[in-house]
């Protein structure tokens, strides 16, 4: 007779069970490998890191370094041939169903971990016990496992537990994250958000959000969005065990300025991702008042048009072919090539880290001047309330 195990459960306690261990473990992944490790976010108690620690061993034989290296160098090479796990790069398949190996692969790369893993646990315990025997964590949870509910039960909850992280941030996060969604911010990559509500993976759902400010310990950025790995940390801080470093900024408005100054041009660049996002919702208004008027009066140039609304929205990230079918598009609209060449102008604000700050008021004036001009309501619209950032 197989043992049983001291605890005999009926089979939806089993499932609870192991989704209740899985579940810490995410935790541990968004929480200490990922917010605390990899982004400098928050400051964990030493309690509370080292619990993670070894929760994250015994439950997948990760190494904290390895995996904040990987991380990191996903973000400073995000969707290019360096990157480690890019689906844009590798494709949806390879990444989502074998990202773990994509992983594996760069973890054996010596100047990856040379470069990007500075600053990760290199004590005493870190080098004899959790990287040098990295799978004996899973030995030791396995061995639990079946003694707590019995050898078929157990090997099953184990093998789940083997298998979660691989799965689902390997795979998803890392493939459907970059492939898959919608999008908050225009960052200069292809992250989105893959569902609003951040509870089955932590908030790493959130990934467009948290590609766009990195170092923010709170993923969710809209009202109707929720991030459970940051409830946890609020819970942690409140019983002294965590301390958030940075979260991302909060834009504030006052009445519009009569002309842009350098407080103005501060206040846009902090929160240039906002301005992008309400900068959307300008160019939303002008395609929908040029697809009205081109449908009355010219419908093939409506249809061209139309073909083109979400290359048109998605900014930075589209293809050469692309940008060939939207400037052939936008030669039937001249207040939305405006609107559209207006964007491109707004964003070269921040990219030009040589020009001194004068030069940029003077080029955020200027650009404030020609959009009141234009004649384009929704972008007079804009420019107000760009001058009314604090």
């Amino acid at each position: 007779m197989l043992f049983s195990g001291f605890f005999d459960l009926p089979w939806w306690g089993y499932v609870l069970v192991t989704l209740g261990l899985t579940h810490v473990t995410i935790a541990a992944v968004t929480i200490f490998l990922h917010r605390h490790q990899a982004h400098r976010a928050l400051e964990l108690h030493p309690v509370a890191s080292h619990f993670f620690r070894f929760w994250l061993w015994l439950t997948t034989g990760m190494v904290t370094k390895e995996w904040a290296a990987i991380h990191r160098k996903h973000h400073a090479k995000v969707d290019t041939a360096e990157d480690p796990h890019s689906p844009q790069v590798y494709g949806i398949n390879r990444v989502l169903w074998g990202g773990v190996f994509l992983y594996v692969k760069e973890a054996h790369h010596p100047e990856t971990m040379e470069r990007y893993g500075h600053g990760t646990p290199d004590d005493w315990i870190e080098r004899n016990l959790y990287t040098r025997w990295e799978a004996l964590g899973l030995v030791l949870m396995g061995i639990a496992d079946v003694l707590l509910f019995g050898i078929v039960p157990g090997m099953m909850i184990v093998l789940v537990q083997i298998v979660w992280i691989p799965f689902w941030a390997a795979g998803v996060i890392n493939g459907i994250g970059h492939y898959w969604g919608y999008r908050n911010h225009d960052c200069a990559d292809a992250s989105t958000n893959i569902i609003p509500w951040g509870i089955l993976i932590g908030g790493e759902e959130l990934h467009n959000n948290h590609h766009t400010f990195a170092t923010s310990a709170k993923l969710s950025r809209k009202w109707y969005e929720f991030d459970l790995g940051w409830l946890y940390i609020r819970i942690l801080e409140t019983l002294g065990l965590a301390t958030v470093k940075r979260v991302a900024p909060k834009p504030r408005f006052n009445d519009a300025k009569g002309a842009a100054d350098l407080a103005t041009l501060q206040a846009v660049i902090v929160n240039r991702y906002d301005v992008f996002a309400r900068y959307t919702k300008s160019l939303k208004r002008t395609y929908a008042a040029e697809l009205r008027h081109l449908k009355q009066w010219s419908p093939g140039d409506a249809r061209a048009l139309k073909s083109i609304r979400r290359v048109l929205l998605r900014g930075q990230q589209i293809s050469e072919v692309q940008h060939a079918r939207l400037a052939e598009a936008l030669a039937k609209s001249k207040a939305l090539a405006t609107v559209v060449a207006m964007r491109h102008e707004l964003s070269a604000l921040w990219d030009r880290s040589s020009a001194t700050k004068e030069q940029l008021l003077r080029q955020l004036q200027d650009w404030c001047h020609r959009a009141e001009t234009s004649g384009i309501q929704p972008l007079i619209d804009f420019s107000y309330r760009l001058r009314s950032y604090a």
